[in-house]
């Protein structure tokens, strides 16, 4: 049996390094376990079993896969972490609880529509708040400021996240290269990539194969990768350097992108201070 996790930062890590070679159904219990770590630390292994749809003998036989004697043991780590944060409402429970009330309402006039939209952005950029650690957001910053060139990848729906971010890096005296893949020249456009730059790779579910497959060669080729994505088992986050998992609001299927966005300027004002600053000390 392998040793067992002392920190949840550890845990996660444990789960993210060994989830392909889980069986499907650990790899339920382990998404769940991974997105949900309020649930994981208040509520009971009945209710955690029941929203992983698997038998509580399941979330055991996971607790035992990663050394733990039984669930509960696993669960102390979430429990320890809750008490040293600023206690907050579970954000799963939270969304479900407003899906719940949204899907209720029927067809809505537009205003309805927008206050949907509007509460469960609100919803998402409080857990944005939460859920980003400083020192995350201070490393992001680092490797901007320290890379000869920085360029962006983010197809479909993350389009509009990478071209804000290539637009705004600009305007701040940053080298920015935007990957638009324009006349099917994406994986030329990647050749550009040395060791001395960084690639911002955004991609959420369905994940692009082509910001995967840009991942891929940038790690080969020694580049540092921030990746943005929506959970910490994303096909980009395993070969980056820094991941951070983003939960935008989802309402009646539609997606919207407020927290990344929020994230992606937070990103930049943050390097363009960190430059005056730096200005002013020379």
């Amino acid at each position: 049996m392998a040793s067992s996790a002392k920190t949840l930062e550890t845990l996660r890590g444990d789960i993210v390094r060994r989830y392909e070679e889980l069986s499907p159904r650990l790899q339920q219990v382990a998404k769940y376990v991974l997105e949900n770590p309020n649930d994981m630390a208040l509520q009971t292994l009945a209710v955690i079993a029941e929203r992983c749809e698997v038998q509580p003998s399941t979330i055991v036989r996971f607790a035992k896969t990663f050394g733990y004697e039984g669930a509960s043991d696993m669960q102390e780590l979430f429990k320890d972490e809750m008490l040293t944060q600023a206690p907050s409402p579970s954000y799963a429970e939270r969304i479900r609880q407003f899906s719940r009330r949204a899907g209720a309402a029927g067809a809505l006039a537009p205003q309805d529509v927008m206050h949907e939209f509007a509460d469960s952005n609100i919803l998402a950029l409080e857990h944005l708040k939460s859920s980003v650690r400083k020192a995350d957001l201070e490393r992001a910053v680092e490797m901007i400021a320290g890379a000869s060139a920085v360029y962006i990848v983010g197809l479909r729906r993350s389009f509009p996240v990478a071209s804000y971010l290539a637009y705004a890096l600009r305007h701040v005296d940053k080298r920015a290269y935007l990957l638009d893949g324009v006349a099917g020249m994406l994986a030329e456009q990647s050749t550009m990539l040395t060791s001395k730059d960084l690639l911002i790779a955004i991609s959420f579910q369905p994940y692009a194969a082509e910001t995967v497959e840009i991942v891929g060669s940038t790690r080969e080729q020694k580049a540092r990768i921030i990746a943005i994505t929506d959970s910490r088992l994303s096909p980009i986050a395993a070969a980056s350097d820094l991941v951070f998992e983003i939960k935008d609001a989802e309402v009646r299927q539609f997606r919207s992108l407020t927290a990344s966005l929020c994230l992606a300027q937070s990103l930049v004002i943050s390097y363009a201070f960190d430059m005056e600053k730096r200005g002013r000390v020379r």
